[in-house]
């Protein structure tokens, strides 16, 4: 930044003086710059928008330009009395606000388009899912405490705009984007600790312990199943009749399983709901003054202790996007233009810095894009699955080879699809899923638990939104919903299942998933075992597998010698 450029401004300064576009003594607003009112305003278009990109070159070139930082505080009145101060004094060419394109269009009223059925293939959902839930949560919950609504320091700089004749440019990036990099720059743990906190700030410490507790009850019960076996009840009854007998067993090895799911939860649930409890306590009793959130000392703090809480977590949330707001600050300062720009309190400390030294921004290329957990996680997770798919089929390869009947083999290929079509689509059904949609997830179960790197809720998913419009801005009703803190959690999310579009849909695609993952773990416990027994049981299976192998060999030996 050369010398007789003006500095941004900190906080409790006096904004800088005007090198261009002072005001001249009229009484009139003014106006945008003619090259600013040719990009838009679209018809109903409450502002004129101005790329901040590759802004077009300020009319009087002799403008040199300048940027004036507000820093706010998303939910405070005096914010937004400061925002509406600072730019009817300055009169800037244009407003910048830290908005993206998703956010600006929510705070106009406009509604976010319906989820292409090929995102939900593609995976994009997760991440829109993720990014609207954070965004309409965060602002229902902090708009309510503090009686005022959030965003409102951001709408006071439009209008103020709107009114002043000043562009507005949406210098922020894009929340899918930013929201991928927060969660695929932070550990596991730091993860697992942010899903905690949402959990408790829906459910209560102690409904979130417990779920916390059968989360890895249900691990740990199917991982003593498949060990040694039965742990509590006793093994079934003999039955004569061979499908009532396997149905006794199923059972009986099913309440097992649950039985230890449910020891297990509570012994894990019940301290961990304590903890959260106190933890919890302990924040009520602090009060926050939400104007101290705009101090410069205050916010370093905050920032720092998140810092340290996820360094990863920090460079998304925090450190990217002060520089990509810097840089599109520098790109309309450097094309002539006075800027006000309105920015959250975290943000102003980053962005003065890259004002005030433009060589220190990082290259714009790598401050978008989605991150990658590195070369190594993604090909061992797909080797892991290739592998897992190539050891079904050497199973069945094997058993052929030495010489197990045709019969059986059909057999264990038939029940491996029926159980997990069965599995799959009823949880499917019990989500809300239309017919079609449970049974596409119940059709390709059995190939899906073949290969991990698909999945049946994907299709059922697919199919699902061609039976209802889903739209993102349903979680605003799923906010409200998460409010009422009188209806019983099951009556809760039966009615988030059937008036809420996007949660049914969730609902479906993970029910779907779950059940092709309970199917593949019943077949191996107890399925497979049934089966077995018209071999000599499982030992007898391992045995001929052995003698598969050992006769491809010999023929493989055979063919090369």
């Amino acid at each position: 930044m050369s010398d007789d450029r003006p500095a941004a401004r900190a906080d409790g300064d006096e904004p800088p003086a005007r090198v261009t576009g002072a005001s001249d003594g009229s009484t009139e607003p003014p106006t945008a710059p003619d090259s600013v009112e040719r990009l838009q305003p679209a018809p109903g278009q409450s502002a004129t928008l101005i790329d901040p990109e590759s802004p077009p070159r300020h009319p009087d070139p002799d403008s040199e330009g300048s940027v004036t930082l507000v820093g706010t505080a998303h939910v405070s009145h005096e914010s937004v009395a400061e925002v509406r101060e600072t730019v009817d004094r300055e009169r800037p060419d244009v407003v910048a606000v830290e908005l993206d394109e998703t956010r600006y269009r929510q705070l106009q009223g406009e509604t976010p388009d319906d989820i292409e059925p090929g995102d939900v293939i593609s995976g994009k959902t997760v991440y829109q899912f993720l990014a609207y839930w954070m965004l309409s949560y965060v602002q229902a919950r902090l708009g309510d405490r503090f009686d005022i609504e959030p965003g409102a320091d951001m709408m006071a700089a439009i209008e103020s705009a709107r009114t002043g004749g000043s562009a507005v440019a949406l210098v922020d990036r894009d929340i899918q984007t930013t929201v991928q990099r927060l969660w695929g720059g932070m550990r596991l743990r730091e993860k697992l600790s942010i899903l905690a906190a949402l959990l408790v700030e829906m459910s209560g410490p102690w409904n979130a312990g417990i779920t916390i507790g059968y989360a890895v009850g249900f691990t740990g019960a199917i991982v003593t199943a498949a060990v040694s076996g039965q742990v509590f009840l006793p093994a079934a009854p003999s039955v004569s009749v061979p499908l009532v007998g396997g149905l006794v067993g199923t059972l009986v090895s099913a309440l097992d399983w649950l039985l230890v799911a449910t020891v297990i939860a509570l012994a894990i649930g019940l301290p961990t709901g304590a903890v959260l409890a106190r933890s919890t306590s302990e924040m009520d009793t602090e009060e926050i003054d939400i104007e101290e959130l705009t101090d410069a000392d205050v916010v370093t703090a905050m920032i720092e202790e998140f810092r340290r809480f996820s360094p990863g977590g920090a460079a998304a949330l925090i450190d990217e996007r002060d520089a990509y707001i810097a840089q599109r600050l520098i790109a309309l300062r450097d094309a002539g233009y006075n800027v006000v720009a309105v920015v959250g309190a975290g943000h102003r400390a980053g962005i003065e810095r890259y004002l005030e030294q433009p060589a220190e921004l990082p290259p714009p290329d790598s401050l978008v894009g989605e991150t990658s957990s590195g070369r190594l996680g993604p090909l061992v997770y797909k080797g892991l699955g290739y592998a897992f798919m190539l050891g079904f089929l050497a199973f069945f390869l094997l058993l052929a080879i030495a010489g197990v009947q045709g019969e059986f083999l059909l057999r264990v290929f038939v029940a491996w699809v029926v159980v997990n079509g069965v599995v799959a689509a009823t949880l499917a059904l019990v989500a809300g899923a239309h017919w079609t949609s449970a049974g596409v997830g119940g059709a390709v179960a059995w190939l899906t638990s073949i290969n991990p790197l698909l999945a049946p809720g994907w299709f059922a998913g697919y199919v699902e939104l061609r039976h209802t419009r889903v739209n993102v801005s349903d979680i605003s009703r799923l906010n409200e919903m998460l409010n009422d803190q009188e209806t019983p959690l099951l009556t809760l999310v039966r009615r988030m299942r059937d008036e809420v579009p996007l949660f049914r849909l969730i609902l479906v695609v993970g029910m779907t998933n779950i059940g092709s993952f309970i199917a593949s773990v019943l077949f191996a416990t107890v399925i497979l075992p049934w089966l077995a027994a018209d071999i000599g049981g499982l030992s007898a299976l391992g045995e001929e597998m052995v003698a598969g192998a050992r006769e491809s060999a010999r023929l493989i030996w055979e063919a090369i010698t």
